[in-house]
Formats: C-alpha cells, structure tokens, sequence
C-alpha cells in the first residue's frame, strides 16, 4: 500500500499539467506504437477524484510503458459513442471509459472494434452473458471503503451525528458507498444518527458536478449537529468536503486519497475511502501490452486512506480496530450487508 501512495503523490504532480485535450493520430495504428485513450463521463479529468484517478492510472503507463496517451472530456452523453469512436477509429490499443453511464457504449464499441482493449470503470460485466474478448469491467468493493469510514467516524464523532453527501445513488457504486458508510457505522455503534442525501434532484449532467450544493448541504448537516462529513461524489462530494474542513469539522474523502488532491480541506481531513482506481487502470493497460488481457469483470482493491495531519488526533484504539475491521473485510469474517445494487 505505501509503494501505491508513493505513486499517486508522484502521478499528483503530473497530473497538475494535465494536456489539452486533441483528436487522435493516425500513428497509433502502428504496431510500434502503444496508444491509450480516456473518455470521461460528463465530468473534467481533473476532478481531483474518479476521473483524474483513471487518467493517472494512464499516466502511469505513459511513464513506465512507453503508452502514446490522450483523453476526451464528455459534455453530453450524446457523445459517448462518438467519442469512443474517435479513439477507435484512429487505431488506439486501449480505450478506458470511465463511469457507469458509459457501459452501453463501451459494450457496442468492443463489438465494433475488436482489435481495441476496453477498460470500462465501474462497469459491470453480467456473468450470465458471455462477455466480448477484448472488453474488462474495472470493479470495487465500494460497500467496503464505506463501511471502513463509516466506522471511523462513529469512532470520532462526539455528537453522534454523521453526514454523507452523494451523487445520484442511480450509480450503483455510489449507492454502495452510501450505504457501506451507514453499515459501518451502526457496526461501531447502532445509536448513531446518519444522514446519507443523493444528488437524484437534477439531471445525471450535473449530479457529480454542484460543488455548490455540496456545500450547501454539508453546512446544513453540520448547523443540525453532523460533526464528521463524507463526501462521494465527483466535484459534488468535493464541495462537501471544503465546506466541511472550512466548519471545522471531520471530513472524509473518496476514490482516491483527496489529501493530495483538496489542499484546502487538509487540515481537517480524517480519511478517505479509496478505491485504488489508478494501479487497478495500468495494471489492466499493461496486461492489454502483454497479451494477457482479461474479459469479463476484474476487482481492484479498495480501503481507506491514511490520517495525515490528523494522525495524532486519532486514539490508538481506533487505530487498532480499524485495522481489524479492514483485515476481517478481506478474510469475510466481517460483512457489509450491503447488496451489489439498489433494492
């Protein structure tokens, strides 16, 4: 785990440089040539989240593969086909689509190029239906790392009072983030009140990206007594956690260790929970290199990140037993509960 951290704070750096954005060349058809595409949702690559995970995970692979990199930021979902098509049709090796949203299109695009390996994160590959060759359902145990900083937080609150601010929870990863926090909360201790709200009220557009009713939501929790904050969801759980760390109160990140990523909530930021996106993309782009590419659904890992500058706030038996919870998660003996999708 500490090699994977080292990573993601060197990729920080890169990533602070992100290209522009261009169309794709025709020398990626060459067989001496390795290119990689991204397509995000509609969301920006640097959302200091989900998608810049992914990229950095693409990163990786330009740095240590040789990889000839290049993404395309959705603005419509209109466009999925259409921009899975631009690095398709120019040649590229490997086209990782990042989101549930873009499993349809990522499943009729592996048809239509089957000389292209597709890396479709958080895209569930059906098991009862044979799965094209050249197609790899990137999957976490969301539940876990919810569960994981659910069960912080029930151990550090003081007014026993949890908040977590979501995307839509029509997205069933973020579904099971929520959920997994509620279960690790009520694993620590069953009085605890928590409050878990999904951004359902606006278009799929604009559910990962309201940094403003993040912060508006996560003030409100916080005026009725919520002392610790979780915040899932794109640019949306980003405005939940700023306005959290800016209350003075816990805050706890997602998908990636956001210490790196939201400075300005350092200082109050607990923990994240972390689905390890970015070895789980170039371990997947370098099995496409070698010839060893897998199809159907492959599992990252997920956990939680590390205390920071809070570490000397957090009591040595909290500690302890987080690292039994997390050791019990891996061996099943502990169980979320909480099911692969909304009931």
């Amino acid at each position: 785990m500490k090699k994977i951290y080292a990573v993601l704070v060197l990729l920080l750096v890169a990533a602070m440089l992100l290209p522009a954005c261009g169309s794709a060349t025709a020398d990626c058809k060459s067989a001496d040539v390795f290119c990689v595409g991204v397509v995000t949702d509609v969301g920006k690559i640097d959302d200091k989240s989900f998608n810049q995970s992914a990229w950095e995970g693409v990163k990786l692979a330009e740095k240590d593969l040789g990889a000839k990199v290049q993404y395309i930021e959705t603005t419509d979902a209109k466009d999925y086909d259409k921009n899975i098509a631009t690095f398709g049709d120019a040649g590229y090796d490997v086209v990782v689509t990042v989101g549930f949203a873009l499993g349809e299109a990522t499943a009729k695009a592996a048809a239509a190029f089957p000389n292209t390996k597709f890396i479709g994160v958080d895209q569930f590959q059906d098991p009862s239906v044979p799965s094209p060759a050249n197609l790899a359902g990137l999957n976490f145990p969301e539940d876990n790392a919810g569960f994981l900083v659910g069960a912080l937080a029930a151990q550090m609150t003081t007014s026993k009072k949890l908040g977590a601010i979501c995307g839509t929870d029509a997205v069933p990863p973020v579904w099971r983030f929520g959920e997994g926090y509620k279960a690790g909360a009520a694993y620590i201790d069953p009085a605890v009140e928590v409050t878990v709200v999904y951004h359902n009220d606006v278009g799929f557009d604009k559910t990962f990206s309201d940094p403003e009713w993040g912060a508006t939501t996560a003030n409100s929790m916080i005026d009725k007594g919520v002392d610790v904050v979780f915040g899932a969801g794109g640019k949306t759980g980003n405005g939940a956690v700023i306005a959290a760390a800016q209350k003075g109160v816990y805050a706890i990140g997602v998908d990636s260790d956001q210490y790196y990523t939201l400075p300005e909530a350092q200082k109050m930021l607990l923990s994240s929970a972390m689905k390890l996106i970015t070895p789980g993309v170039f371990d997947l782009t370098k099995m496409a290199k070698d010839g060893k590419f897998p199809s159907g659904n492959y599992f990252g890992t997920a956990g939680y990140a590390p205390f920071h500058d809070l570490d000397s706030k957090v009591p040595a038996e909290v500690k302890a037993k987080m690292e039994e919870i997390a050791k019990g998660l891996i061996d099943g003996s502990i169980k979320t509960n909480v099911p692969p999708v909304k009931p």
